[in-house]
């Protein structure tokens, strides 16, 4: 089963509520009506660039041709390993996608986080079969304040439901205020997060040996998913990969 096989299926089989007699269900990317809620649209479902294999292994970042060997490594997970195992994500972080993450977080529409998670389970599933727990990148508790809800916390929960595994939100705290990501190198942005999360020893129990799966909406270069998964490492973790909505990047070769 393909990728887009795979999301298309999750999507199909969101669940028909009772408000959708009342309130039509309508696209989750521009509002235009669809058949079922959550879904997206022939014009917004043409607009998601969803990564299928082959990829790269460790980052997930999808190659331009498939060159029938594996497992498939791009020269940056040669030469600059992620601390996490492997990243896997829906879609390039471009038009529907970003526009997607971009209402989310910032225009809070909690609601699409539903439909997210099971384009990410789907994504997922090889990560999923092999999890023992989930755990979402949390927010600074600044942050969290202004916003008033994590979006990498509600997409776990949600993904944590679909799998039946357990979800940690705990498990892992940020515990330094940083400055935004946006606009910085990929090496500023690994300092900017250098020491930024640790796991609270009442909750070390919870990852003690276990294979966790990460949770976030979208790896850009991979800095914050590499300080997550250290700190988990650092607090007993067995091991740790990551799963986001959207990758920021393009194809290999």
């Amino acid at each position: 089963m393909t990728a887009i096989q795979a999301i298309a299926g999750a999507l199909r089989g969101f669940p028909r509520g009772a408000l959708s007699l009342i309130y039509p269900p309508t696209c989750s990317g521009c509002g235009a009506a669809t058949a079922d809620p959550g879904a997206l649209c022939p014009r917004c479902w043409s607009g998601l660039r969803l990564i299928e294999e082959p990829v790269c292994q460790r980052y997930g970042t999808p190659f331009a041709v498939d060159l029938g060997i594996g497992p498939l490594l791009s020269p940056r997970a040669i030469a600059d390993p992620p601390v996490f195992g492997r990243c896997r994500a829906v879609a390039l972080y471009d038009g529907v996608a970003s526009q997607l993450v971009h209402r989310l977080k910032y225009e809070d529409r909690l609601d699409l986080a539903k439909a997210m998670a099971r384009m990410m389970a789907a994504s997922g599933r090889t990560l999923l079969a092999e999890a023992e727990c989930l755990v979402p990148v949390p927010l600074h508790r600044t942050r969290l304040w202004r916003r008033r809800f994590n979006q990498a916390a509600l997409l776990a929960r949600a993904i944590a439901a679909e799998a039946k595994l357990p979800f940690a939100p705990a498990a892992l705290e940020r515990v330094r205020a940083t400055r935004s990501q946006v606009g910085l190198s990929r090496a500023a942005r690994a300092q900017n997060l250098n020491g930024a999360f640790r796991v609270p020893s009442a909750e070390a129990y919870r990852i003690r040996g276990r294979r966790l799966l990460l949770i976030d909406d979208v790896t850009t270069t991979g800095a914050t998913g590499n300080a997550a998964a250290r700190a988990l490492l650092r607090g007993g973790a067995a091991s740790v990969d990551l799963l986001t909505f959207a990758l920021v990047g393009d194809t290999v070769g």
